[in-house]
């Protein structure tokens, strides 16, 4: 089924996949899912395909004439299906009513909107009024020379102190929301691509993020400022006895994790996992700590990084190569056999040896040098075979493999110092098998740190935030510890990147104070936190994909990609194998899932985030 629904003043057509009383769940053109209230709803039709029914229903609307409609209107109010079955008749097509919706809306002079999908007709007097006014000051009201200017393609300073409503959530009722629409008539394009065009936003970048910076970047105070009077405790934590290293991607800045491997004299191993300790000096309540809970979390997105603390405080606290920072420790103490023997968690100094950088590191470790045995040597080489060893332990012992072979992501790096035809950035996409070694080594230790952690702050009856998903459930963030089936494990914490994520951050402050360091959360405080987490850090992913299918499309066009080879998903739908981008190709013929195909890349739509394909051959 489809659905033509109302989004911020605008209309617009989808797929609908799930629904409930109170919201839909809808597919667009793009690809991209969004969740729309069921009152928002305007009307559910079969054909013709979303895409065709508004370019239909706009070009019919040209052609109604707005003043025989409002004669033949009743007094009382009336919805645009009743008003169009009048005037096409009962058995008015999706068009039609899609048409007669478009005219109602876009004379508010002649009818007044009572709510979604309902409209009254001016009354006799304040109608005639009202076209004396317009007629009155059609040709010398300042907005409608800015109207007509702007038309003509001559800059129009007038617009830049409304661009964020006339972009984000105009108002049809606003005379320069009006006057936009009608300039934007004149040129035969939309009022927020005449915006573009005329360079009142600088690049379709600037409108994006701009949408999300109003959305969920509400001015703010400027940053608190750590102050460095905190660290003078630091001096009296005890030193750890071996050296640290980091494993992180080279754009990583806020480093929350470190490693030391430790020969024991029985031929056993000493695993420390090392965790930024922010929680030591940021305490419950102060100034810094109102930060980042409103935050909540660092915001990805590519090309761009928003940090949940401000720089000052991230600077003293990040696992930064030689240097001694606080740290959270936990440590494994291992068998010569590799058999987990019993974990202890401390609090200390560690020093940094090295922060490792995939890019650097991965030509040395990989699946063909594992399989070789690591046969060359490098830095650190005998301490990440160890680490690799143990993390395909606690795999097994999870009894859920973490490798997904075949899967490929990718890794976005924005260079803005270079400007191509859609504005500053370059960006180079990055392959990255899922589920690769390094990411295998650093999952497994973080999983189990999780899961050692989880369970000291049960024995210790202090409160936790968890993530647990019973057995065919979803996963949910709790205050009680439960199984986390799709890892495996008995519970599981979030508490391993503190300087990142503020639950994170919450539960390391109930660790410290088993050790003595503060007074624990009670329960109830913690809890509070779960539901805007939960809320927030799904609207930071959806925007991080968002974005992240913008940087996809600039890199086509960037790169003048004509064609490129896909595999089919379902149905007519691919995923392109040169960047990750999930497409429907209507000349698609019927294929099975996994086939590889030959597609032609039509159009590429920076504004709608749309791309349209060809079908061109099965590969």
């Amino acid at each position: 089924m489809y659905l033509l629904f109302e989004e911020a003043g605008a209309f617009k057509t989808g797929i609908e996949r799930t629904a409930t009383d109170a919201s839909v769940q809808v597919e667009l053109a793009s690809g991209r899912r969004v969740k729309v209230k069921t009152a928002n709803v305007l009307l559910r039709f079969r054909e013709p395909n979303p895409a065709q029914l508004l370019t239909e229903a706009e070009a019919l609307a040209e052609t109604l004439d707005i003043d025989f409609l409002w004669e033949v209107s009743p007094e009382e109010t009336i919805s645009f299906e009743t008003l169009a079955e009048a005037y096409f008749g009962k058995q008015a097509s999706a068009v039609e009513r899609a048409a007669m919706l478009l005219k109602l809306h876009s004379a508010p002079i002649y009818f007044h909107r009572k709510g979604k999908g309902l409209f009254r007709k001016a009354p006799p007097e304040i109608l005639q009024a009202a076209l004396a006014g317009l007629e009155k000051t059609q040709a010398s009201s300042p907005d409608r020379r800015v109207a007509h200017r702007t038309a003509r393609g001559e800059d129009s300073p007038e617009w830049a102190p409304l661009l964020p409503q006339l972009l984000y959530a105009p108002d049809r009722n606003q005379i320069e929301t009006q006057a936009l629409e009608a300039a934007a008539t004149e040129r035969n394009t939309t009022p927020t691509r005449l915006l573009i065009d005329l360079g009142a936003v600088a690049s379709t970048h600037d409108y994006h993020f701009g949408r999300f910076a109003r959305e969920l970047l509400p001015e703010e105070a400027a940053p608190p400022h750590w102050d460095e009077a905190l660290a003078t405790a630091w001096s009296s934590l005890p030193q750890a006895d071996a050296p640290a290293f980091s494993i992180d991607d080279h754009t990583t800045t806020e480093i929350d994790d470190a490693f030391s491997v430790r020969r024991r004299a029985d031929g056993g191993w000493r695993v420390g996992v090392h965790i930024a300790a922010p929680a030591l000096s940021i305490a419950d309540g102060t100034e810094l700590d109102r930060w980042a809970r409103k935050r909540l979390s660092t915001i990805y997105m590519p090309g761009h990084k928003i940090t949940m603390l401000p720089p000052s405080a991230i600077a003293p606290h990040t696992l930064a190569e030689n240097q001694w920072v606080p740290a959270l420790s936990l440590y494994f103490d291992l068998a010569p056999s590799l058999a987990l023997e019993r974990t202890e968690t401390q609090l200390e100094r560690v020093f940094i040896a090295a922060n490792l950088r995939l890019n650097a590191l991965e030509p040395h470790f990989n699946e063909q040098t594992l399989s070789d045995g690591l046969p060359e040597p490098f830095p650190w080489r005998d301490e990440l075979k160890l680490l690799w060893d143990v993390a395909t332990v606690f795999e097994a012992g999870r009894g859920k493999p973490s490798v997904q072979n075949g899967i490929v992501d990718f890794l976005f790096y924005v260079d803005w110092a270079i400007t191509t035809e859609d504005g500053p950035g370059f960006v180079t996409l990055v392959p990255r098998p899922r589920g690769a070694p390094l990411d295998k080594l650093v999952s497994e230790w973080a999983i189990a740190t999780n899961v050692r952690w989880g369970e000291w702050l049960r024995a210790h009856d202090v409160a936790g935030i968890y993530r647990g998903q019973p057995p065919g459930e979803k996963v949910r963030m709790s205050i009680y510890t439960e199984p986390h089936e799709g890892l495996g494990v008995p519970c599981y914490l979030w508490a391993t990147s503190p300087l990142r994520r503020y639950v994170d951050l919450a539960n390391q402050r109930q660790l410290l104070a088993t050790l003595g360091h503060g007074e624990p959360l009670p329960a109830d405080r913690l809890a509070e936190l779960i539901p805007a987490f939960e809320a927030r850090y799904a609207q930071y992913q959806e925007w991080q994909r968002h974005m992240e299918r913008y940087w996809a499309l600039r890199w086509l066009r960037q790169e003048r990609v004509a064609t490129t080879t896909a595999l089919v998903q379902r149905e007519n739908w691919v995923r392109l194998e040169s960047a990750p981008l999930a497409v429907k190709v209507p000349s698609l013929p019927l294929l099975a899932s996994g086939t590889r195909v030959r597609i032609a890349i039509e159009t590429v739509d920076l504004v709608d985030l749309d791309l349209k394909v060809r079908y061109v051959a099965t590969v």
